[in-house]
């Protein structure tokens, strides 16, 4: 399993409902668009980083582990705003008011994406998918949406195998045979996914698979004063947000 997927399958808010953390992680992903970049997402980004180490018990490594990533995506979307092509200037120059929009996109994106980590690291892909079926979603897409979910952690555990053999076999020992390696490795989890989708199939026929996939799912009741908390969180960083940028303009 991926780190974040450990982390969201032991946390101390695993037995929430996971509404009530949609609520809050997708409330403060929206929070961080709708806002005036400063100071709403420094706002918003804050607060999400404290509930995350704090009552939701994530540790600094783990975010830091999970947060990386989007925030490299986060920086690699902002840099096209600094530069213009073409004009006056010459063919590559420096936009006008390029920092202060590559500026507000990063605090933007960087806030949203803590408050999408938030649910991911609370709530495990396999509390939602079978609860996705009661909000209207289709049967068979759920379905499709568990079989994949699985699977990829089986495909994962694979590549892991097949490394560590030919790291073991000195596979990687230069450029050629690391390219051989690659190689290899992409032919062999191609067979292996191709041989684990028939075998599953052959199995779901086996019991009588009629298009939904029956799960066992955690009994859990909505805390209507953690959806209250919510929302005092959410409308106290929005009127801050305003007041902050009131007493600057």
């Amino acid at each position: 399993m991926l780190p974040i997927d450990v982390a969201a399958h032991g946390n101390r808010w695993r037995r929430r409902h996971p509404l009530e953390k949609a609520v809050l992680g997708l409330g403060l992903t929206g929070s961080a668009v709708a806002l005036p970049p400063w100071p709403g997402s420094v706002l918003v980004g804050a607060a999400t980083v404290a509930i995350l180490l704090g009552p939701a018990g994530v540790t600094w490594r783990q975010l830091w582990r999970a947060y990386r990533i989007p925030l490299g995506f986060c920086f690699t979307g902002a840099l096209p705003l600094l530069v213009q092509l073409g004009g006056q200037e010459g063919f590559l120059a420096l936009a006008p008011g390029g920092p202060r929009l590559a500026a507000e996109l990063l605090l933007r994106t960087s806030a949203a994406s803590l408050g999408v980590l938030l649910f991911a690291f609370t709530t495990p892909v396999s509390d939602v998918l079978p609860r996705l079926i009661r909000a209207g979603v289709p049967a068979p897409v759920v379905a499709v949406a568990l079989v994949m979910y699985r699977i990829g952690f089986l495909l994962l555990d694979s590549v892991a195998q097949i490394r560590q053999a030919q790291a073991a076999r000195l596979g990687h020992t230069s450029r050629a045979a690391a390219w051989r390696s690659l190689a290899g490795l992409a032919a062999t989890a191609f067979v292996r996914a191709f041989d684990r989708a028939s075998r599953l199939e052959a199995g779901l026929a086996g019991r009588g698979y009629d298009g939904t996939m029956r799960v066992l799912v955690p009994s859990t009741v909505l805390s209507w004063p953690f959806l209250a908390a919510t929302g005092v969180l959410l409308t106290s960083l929005s009127a801050t947000t305003l007041v902050l940028e009131g007493l600057v303009l």
